[in-house]
């Protein structure tokens, strides 16, 4: 009955109905019929499937009424936003206006203010079913958990605290609306690095692997044993070596590079066989599952395999034997693979060089020691990694400019220093091999018309676009080029092409950032529209992406066991891996988020009344957000801006008063006014200088 109620309510015609127009439309005729018609509304409009108005006494599609509908993000200091699902700006609401909703509910929502983009929380649709990490404390015999970074505070029953005393950091799960249960206790609160730790849980990682999984372990071997190395590709012999961080214990990917007698270039991406120890099915799987992907946080990894797995066996650590999977490819001196080969090989890396000494050599001519028979292969590396990158900006390849914080923190992970992490010419060579090797072994499953496992990226959201085009306009500029909803990567490249020279290109590629997709994981090939590329999947990184796990999988499957059976046993379980990994990556962005968020304001407590240059990174009628260079962000409210009377201008994306503008993308400088690790958040003032 709902589907039709959906299908009889999506009338342009007549959008709104009562229940005797829905109950025409039925053709239900029996008492029972009507109660049920009757149940099946009141349920709809509690999940926010349709919208009542009871002056008029008719239902409408909630996505055809007034309302919307997202999730809240709940401030310490008591107000929040709610972020709506392919709306741009997130909403505004005041605490008065809070209706008893909590951090994390999905909630409906009534815009109050459009200019201001305020709005009221009419009702709670579902509430928050993620555990909850906070402070347990009692007050009057009674028992209690203060959620981290909120004003929430649940009851726990008695019979509930299970050990919990005042001070410790509990996990809690809902037992009711305003009530629940510690189900760990996690640390004291001032135990070193337990805030993190409160993330980690929040967000549905484990720190530690189970017994169980530590005691297979003991089947995996310290070294590779001599008959896996039977009928693989022997590749030791050619000068293979690895180039990452320098902190870097988990090592996927190794590269490898020559010039053949025709001209072009042999490539090869060598990446470690995790699918050989961490079997399909196995409890090594289904922990690497769970996890989805493995955690980048300050001060700590939270790998997705065991780091004997993932520093160890798996790890292509310099001078062993080390089992692969390497895509070698030959490039012509246009960027195109014109033949290519998926091996299961073995390898033995040379060296384990570091970025910094490859940008040494590379951009400076400055060789460390032991990297002076490598220096040629490097040059080499270099020469085709910028016929790469010149194939994929020619065929729509968007370089968003996006800034990445870079903590220094001492033995207690409190951050000395912060700052922007640089992308250097190694970093760039390894980018584009990786991408060039994930590119052909898409292409290999997907034009064989096999099942697969894809990263895609869709076309930005048209009205998203809408917003980046006006802003441009409202800054003076004309610019060429196709903008409908069809808009290519080309286009948008094009577009951003004419306006990197201008002053403000840095903030206007930041616009451009915000109305883009997300790239997620997909059993269907809908290409990758920031990399301009058709078939696109993630191949590289087995070590801590279980998308590229599996990926490994299906390559070997494919060869070594071609059936029917295989392909119908993929076809079931793509989509679930698929949107399970997603998920789990999105918490994992999330989780790292907000750890870098609260290490951000523990960095400038220790800044109170110091001056610093950022930008405007975001208007809103209630006040300013500004990034520091540093990458820190905070709020100048309304009220501590001078005196004047301000208008909201969305669509220019300013504050305008009769004396003062404040837009989207201005350079000022801001005074440290407060800034708190455990509210997470970090306020400024105009310095006196700019009033």
């Amino acid at each position: 009955m709902k589907e039709r109620i959906i299908e009889i309510l999506n009338n342009p015609k007549l959008p709104s109905m009562t229940i005797a127009d829905i109950n025409s439309r039925l053709g239900l005729k029996s008492i029972e019929e009507l109660r049920i018609l009757e149940d099946t509304l009141k349920a709809m409009e509690k999940e926010a499937t349709i919208y009542y108005s009871a002056k008029k006494k008719k239902y409408t599609l909630f996505e055809n009424s007034h309302l919307v509908k997202g999730k809240l993000s709940l401030s310490s200091k008591g107000y929040g936003f709610v972020i709506v699902e392919g709306r741009d700006k997130d909403i505004y609401i005041h605490k008065s206006n809070i209706n008893g909703a909590n951090d994390g509910d999905f909630v409906c929502v009534e815009i109050t203010d459009k200019v201001n983009n305020e709005g009221i929380i009419l009702s709670v649709i579902k509430q928050d079913d993620r555990v909850i990490t906070g402070e347990f404390f009692s007050k009057n015999k009674k028992f209690y958990v203060k959620q981290s970074h909120s004003n929430f505070i649940i009851e726990i029953p008695h019979k509930y605290i299970h050990g919990a005393v005042d001070g410790h950091k509990v996990l809690v799960e809902r037992i009711g609306n305003d009530k629940g249960k510690v189900t760990k206790i996690i640390g004291h609160k001032n135990d070193v690095g337990i805030e993190i730790l409160s993330f980690v849980y929040e967000y549905g990682f484990e720190p530690q692997f189970s017994d169980d999984v530590m005691k297979h372990l003991d089947k995996i071997p310290e070294e590779v044993d001599e008959k896996d190395k039977v009928n693989r590709l022997d590749l030791r012999d050619e000068k293979i070596f690895t180039i990452d961080g320098d902190d870097t214990k988990d090592i996927d990917d190794a590269i490898s590079i020559k010039v053949l007698d025709n001209g072009n270039y042999k490539l090869g991406v060598h990446i470690a066989d995790v699918s050989h120890y961490v079997r399909e099915g196995d409890i090594l799987d289904k922990e690497a599952f769970n996890r989805g992907t493995s955690v980048y946080l300050v001060d700590r990894v939270l790998p997705m395999i065991p780091h004997k797995l993932s520093n160890g066996i798996c790890s292509l650590n310099p001078n062993v034997d080390r089992l692969a999977l390497s895509c070698i490819m030959e490039i012509d001196n246009k960027g195109i693979v014109v033949n290519y080969d998926i091996k299961e090989s073995v390898i033995k890396s040379r060296i384990q060089m570091t970025y910094d000494k490859v940008n040494k050599i590379l951009d400076e001519n400055i060789v460390a020691d032991g990297y002076e028979e490598f220096v040629d292969e490097l040059k080499l590396m270099k020469e085709l990694s910028d016929i790469l990158r010149k194939k994929m900006v020619l065929r729509g390849y968007i370089e968003f400019q996006s800034r990445e914080p870079k903590f220094v923190v001492n033995e207690l992970g409190h951050p000395l220093e912060i700052n922007v992490r640089v992308q250097g010419t190694g970093e760039n060579i390894i980018e584009n091999f990786m991408v060039v090797a994930n590119e052909t072994v898409a292409s290999h499953i997907f034009y064989r018309k096999l099942p697969g496992i894809y990263r895609v990226h869709d076309r930005p959201d048209p009205e998203k676009m809408k917003t980046f085009f006006d802003f441009v306009s409202s800054r003076g500029y004309v610019i060429r080029g196709k903008r409908g909803e069809n808009i290519s990567s080309k286009d948008l490249q094009d577009i951003l092409s004419q306006l990197q020279d201008k002053p403000d290109s840095t903030v206007l590629n930041e616009i451009a950032i915000r109305a883009q997709a997300k790239a997620v994981y997909s059993d269907e090939n809908i290409g990758h529209f920031g990399l301009g590329s058709k078939c696109y999947a993630h191949f590289t990184s087995p070590i801590r992406r279980y998308p590229d796990l599996t990926l490994h999988r299906l390559v070997k499957d494919y060869e070594h066991n071609y059936s029917d059976d295989t392909i119908h046993k993929w076809q079931l379980s793509l989509a679930d891996i698929a949107i399970h990994s997603s998920q789990k990556e999105q918490d994992s962005v999330n989780c790292e988020r907000d750890v870098d968020k609260m290490k951000k304001a523990e960095y400038m407590e220790d800044h109170i009344g110091e001056v610093f240059e950022g930008v405007i990174s975001g208007v809103q009628g209630f006040g300013l957000f500004v990034e520091l260079d540093n990458t820190v962000e905070g709020l100048i409210k309304l009220e501590d801006l001078p005196n004047d009377s301000y208008n909201y201008i969305e669509n220019m994306m300013s504050l305008v008063g009769k004396k003062h503008k404040y837009t989207f993308g201005d350079r000022i400088k801001v005074k440290v006014v407060a800034a708190s690790a455990e509210t997470m958040m970090v306020d400024f003032v105009l310095d006196d200088s700019d009033e």
